[in-house]
């Protein structure tokens, strides 16, 4: 449950313990052009780690139109969002990546070496001789409930992102909220079973309707009705602590009652909202909260650094999936030429050995 915490608070600072990761590229971002960074920077030969503020791959794509149909990928007529992730992810995968999921990156600073010390809110540390920013609209970060006092409890009885519901066993369980993220939570919570399964389960919001599809709709007024969900309807007023445990929260019911509601773990479930966090402190060129790029290689302001999807700006920029991989085409390209110190060849994949060795999809010559 502590690293859950850490994953949901989205601040921290680096562990100076960690030992940094020596790699070639660390690429910000998993949404689809991320995943494309990833791919044109494997043909070039270079090393990937992978990082993404979200549990999982797909960014904004997945998240905010996982099921919405997308008609204007090259030779793709139509697809999803999740179908157009899971393809290049089957893409990318001959280059094996290392991803580091639900960590959101907070510091970036150059070395006296050149390279880039790259940090997230888990301490987790590479030194990188290139940084690929794919962001898009920013990382998604889970909204906050704002209500005083309430800070000090996160990551030991507040979270805003839970992995693991088999940790909740025998706790008094309230979940906030009363949009899909609540309801999935409480179902989730009602499936563990028996002997890991919360000792109550409450769902609290201020209005008595909630916004989810009908099938989890029908499946939380099931489990209400039979007495194995509590509902809690009213506005939060406040909550009660006691030797430095949040033993309660206050709300007014619909009625204008004062109420109090016990719990021993609080999951806010909010949904997700993207925030640009710390990169605005990394010194890099901004221009409406949009990165400031060179359109020939795509490189920031600052050496090494390169940035391409929504997160950039420059005329003409078009906020499109197919202009995102153009550009993450050009800077797997300067940053290959960049970091070998010499312009290099074109190569095909329809007729390049070296390419097509790097993709697997030839032997590699045996060193015998």
């Amino acid at each position: 449950m502590e690293r859950s915490a850490r994953q949901n608070q989205g601040l921290g600072t680096l562990n100076a313990a960690a030992a940094p990761i020596a790699t070639d590229a660390v690429v910000i971002g998993a949404g689809p052009v991320g995943l494309f960074q990833v791919f044109q920077l494997g043909l070039q030969g270079l090393h990937v780690h992978l990082v993404d503020a979200l549990a999982h791959t797909g960014g904004q794509c997945a998240q905010l139109y996982g099921d919405k149909l997308i008609y204007d990928i090259a030779a793709t007529p139509v697809c999803s969002g999740h179908d157009l992730v899971q393809r290049l992810e089957q893409q990318m995968a001959p280059f094996a990546p290392q991803r580091h999921l639900g960590q959101l990156v907070n510091s970036l600073a150059v070395q006296a070496d050149g390279r880039l010390l790259v940090g997230t809110d888990q301490g987790q540390q590479w030194l990188a001789r290139s940084v690929f920013i794919a962001a898009g609209v920013g990382a998604f970060v889970p909204r906050t409930l704002k209500l005083a006092g309430l800070e000090a409890f996160e990551g030991r009885q507040v979270f805003y992102r839970a992995d693991d519901v088999t940790a909740f066993a025998g706790q008094h369980i309230v979940v906030y909220g009363g949009d899909e993220p609540a309801v999935a939570q409480v179902l989730a919570c009602a499936a563990v079973p028996v002997p890991q399964r919360p000792a109550s389960i409450t769902l609290q919001h201020r209005r008595d309707t909630f916004d989810a599809p009908p099938n989890m709709l029908h499946a939380l007024y099931a489990l209400r009705a039979s007495g194995q969900v509590q509902v809690a309807i009213g506005q939060i007023t406040g909550i009660e602590c006691h030797a430095n445990r949040l033993n309660a929260l206050q709300w007014l019911a619909t009625d204008g009652s004062a109420q109090r509601l016990g719990l021993d773990l609080l999951l806010v479930r909010l949904g997700l909202s993207p925030r640009l966090g710390p990169l605005v402190d990394w010194g890099l060129a901004l221009e409406r909260k949009q990165l400031v790029v060179d359109t020939a290689t795509f490189a920031t302001s600052v050496p090494g650094i390169y940035a391409v999807g929504d997160i950039v700006t420059y005329p003409g920029k078009r906020k499109l999936l197919v202009c995102g991989f153009h550009e993450a085409t050009l800077a797997a390209f300067a940053a290959a030429e960049h970091l070998a110190d010499q312009k290099l060849p074109l190569e095909y994949t329809s007729s390049s050995t070296r390419l097509q060795q790097r993709l697997g999809v030839v032997s590699t010559p045996s060193s015998t």
